[in-house]
C-alpha cells in the first residue's frame, strides 16, 4: 500500500474513456489499497484510477461514519432518480468548488475486487460521490458540470454556519 500522487487537471488521463478491468488479481488489490491510502491522505471521499494515472474501470467512495469503504470495479449506473444542486470538490481540482446539479437517488451494478457483481443502492450525498466518481470513468470532469463557482469563502462561512447552529443553540451566523 502507497500514497500516489493525484493527477491534476488537464491531465489527458482525467479526459479519456477508461478500460473496462478484466483481471481480479493481487495487482488490482494492490491498486484499490493504494487508491484508498491516497484518498485518505488527501483528505477525500472518493477517488478514481485515472486520479491517479491509472486509466481502468476502478472508484471507490468511503462516505465515514463506520460505513463500509465502497469499491466499484466496472461500475454501471442502472438507474438515477430525483434532482438536487450541492457544492462540489475534486481532488483533481485543488481550490476549484461548484454548484453541481445530480441526482438525488442512483443504483449501480459493480463488480469486487475478486470479481464478485453486486448491486448498490444510495441518495444524497453518497449518491452524489459515487456518480462524480464514476464520471472520472467516462472522462467526465465536474468543472464541466459546474453551474456556479463557489469562492472557498462562503464555503468557510457555511461551514461556520452550520457548527454554530449544531453547538450553539440554534442561531445561525
Amino acid at each position: 500500500m502507497a500514497i500516489r500522487e493525484i493527477v491534476k487537471h488537464p491531465a489527458p488521463v482525467l479526459q479519456q474513456q477508461c478500460k473496462e478491468v478484466v483481471k481480479f488479481d493481487k495487482k488490482l488489490s494492490k491498486l484499490l489499497d493504494d487508491m484508498y491510502d491516497t484518498m485518505v491522505a488527501a483528505d477525500g471521499i472518493g477517488i478514481a484510477a485515472p486520479q491517479i494515472g491509472e486509466a481502468v474501470r476502478v472508484a471507490i467512495v468511503d462516505m465515514g461514519e463506520g460505513q463500509d469503504v465502497i469499491e466499484m470495479v466496472n461500475p454501471v449506473v442502472t438507474a438515477t432518480g430525483g434532482s438536487e444542486i450541492e457544492v462540489e470538490g475534486c481532488l483533481s481540482f485543488p481550490d476549484l468548488f461548484g454548484e453541481v446539479e445530480r441526482p438525488f437517488f442512483v443504483r449501480i451494478e459493480a463488480q469486487e475486487r475478486n470479481g464478485a457483481l453486486y448491486e448498490l443502492e444510495a441518495e444524497d450525498y453518497e449518491a452524489r460521490a459515487i456518480l462524480h466518481e464514476i464520471d472520472h470513468l467516462n472522462g467526465v470532469l465536474f468543472d464541466s458540470k459546474i453551474i456556479r463557482v463557489v469562492d472557498p469563502s462562503e464555503l468557510e462561512e457555511t461551514e461556520e454556519a452550520e457548527i454554530v447552529g449544531e453547538s450553539g443553540g440554534g442561531e445561525l451566523k
